[in-house]
């Protein structure tokens, strides 16, 4: 999970696949087709349990191997890097087909979705040399140091130091709400390498490092959730050496290199399909009174039409973000209004849920309970809702 930051039958279809397909890949495999029939088929042989909010809750590391070996992680990259040389769009098409199914893909997500993605833009080649291709095996397993103990939504006023010392820097301070930090080999994070008082400005003198996790001064410490599982933690740096050849980019354009990160994070699917289980839920409970002969009471059916229609809106939001990634372009404002837009439907889906149920109590196990107990956190993670604004407002003004 990332911060916030100021900026001054899962197979049930609700969408519609056809209009937003990409074609099958020049490999002649449709990436929609093998991400659903993976899916099913760990589904159906009792490999996992579909649950909400798998993208950050569901680990398993087999899982992300399997989805390796058959070429649906690193697809956008070069192959010379492990990649497959696909288009941000084939990527989307397999990663609403995982989030459709609830299925365990958190081991190589933040690797595959932007930490990959920005060595690439500003790695240095040995960098991608030495990280990509773990990364593309999900031998390397990323997580996320940005957001700090009472930073609060300021991600420019980061604390974490790291000072240059002969081959290197030595980097100190702490980090919270990272999420899987107790299973990840690597850590992104950014760090201030030029004390506050030498810039101008809060957001200067920041920079992006790769850490190893088992390096000598890190250790992590379980931050349980609502439901007692244990998938945020905090993280301390003390004193902790990172060779030279582990910074990205450039010293001190750590901001500017961070922004466009971003777009990684919040365009995607996830931002939008964090609840689809539930949703899977809300129409077979729909069904319910049809089965008996008994007419979908109105309420439930006018919601469900609702949803259906913003469901699709979204998912065009998705592709064109994707589109505009396959063209080389940082789509800052349209990954900002989809996150915005798709985290109120997600949290619209819970609600909706909720309704139809009559007030059933959710238990911890099911999809509407873990959705209920995961959905704070919509809204917050890779951006607040006002600074999600704030940014769509100032990105339009200079459009």
């Amino acid at each position: 999970m990332s911060p916030t930051e100021t900026e001054t039958d899962t197979e049930t279809d609700t969408g519609t696949d056809s209009a937003l397909a990409p074609a099958p890949t020049r490999q002649g495999v449709d990436p929609r087709a093998a991400a659903r029939a993976l899916a099913t088929e760990w589904r159906e042989a009792g490999r996992y349990t579909p649950r909400s909010d798998a993208w950050l809750r569901s680990f398993d590391r087999d899982f992300s191997r399997e989805l390796a070996g058959r070429g649906m992680t690193a697809m956008t990259w070069p192959v010379e890097y492990g990649g497959h040389a696909l288009r941000n769009v084939d990527r989307l098409a397999v990663t609403e087909e995982l989030l459709r199914a609830g299925a365990p893909v958190a081991a190589h997500w933040i690797g595959d979705r932007q930490i990959g993605p920005a060595i690439l833009r500003h790695g240095s080649p040995a960098l991608k040399a030495e990280i990509l291709p773990r990364i593309a095996a999900t031998d390397a397993v990323f997580c996320l140091g940005m957001s700090e103990p009472e930073a609060g939504s300021d991600l420019a006023s980061v604390r974490t130091t790291a000072r240059r010392v002969a081959g290197g820097w030595r980097l100190s301070g702490h980090k919270i709400w990272t999420s899987h930090a107790h299973h990840a080999t690597h850590a992104y994070v950014l760090a201030r390498t030029t004390p506050r008082e030498d810039v101008d400005r809060k957001h200067q003198g920041l920079s992006e490092f790769v850490v190893d996790m088992d390096a000598d001064g890190v250790s992590t410490g379980a931050i349980p959730d609502l439901a007692g599982e244990h998938h945020f933690n905090e993280v301390r740096f003390e004193d902790v050496y990172v060779p030279e050849g582990r910074l990205i980019g450039t010293e001190g354009e750590g901001w500017r290199q961070v922004v466009g990160q971003l777009s990684f994070e919040r365009g995607g699917a996830e931002r939008v399909l964090s609840s689809y289980p539930v949703l899977v839920a809300l129409l077979a409970e729909a069904a319910r009174p049809a089965r008996a002969g008994a007419a979908v009471p109105d309420t439930i059916a006018v919601s469900i039409g609702s949803l259906t229609a913003r469901l699709t809106v979204l998912r065009r939001l998705c592709w064109d973000v994707a589109s505009a990634m396959d063209r080389g372009e940082t789509p800052v404002r349209a990954a900002a209004a989809l996150k915005y837009l798709g985290n109120a439907f997600e949290n619209d889906v819970v609600e909706a849920f909720r309704e139809a149920s009559g007030g059933l109590p959710p238990t911890a196990e099911s999809d509407f309970g873990q959705a209920l107990l995961a959905a704070p956190a919509f809204g917050l993670r890779g951006g607040a809702s006002d600074v999600l604004l704030s940014l769509i407002a100032r990105e339009e003004t200079r459009a």
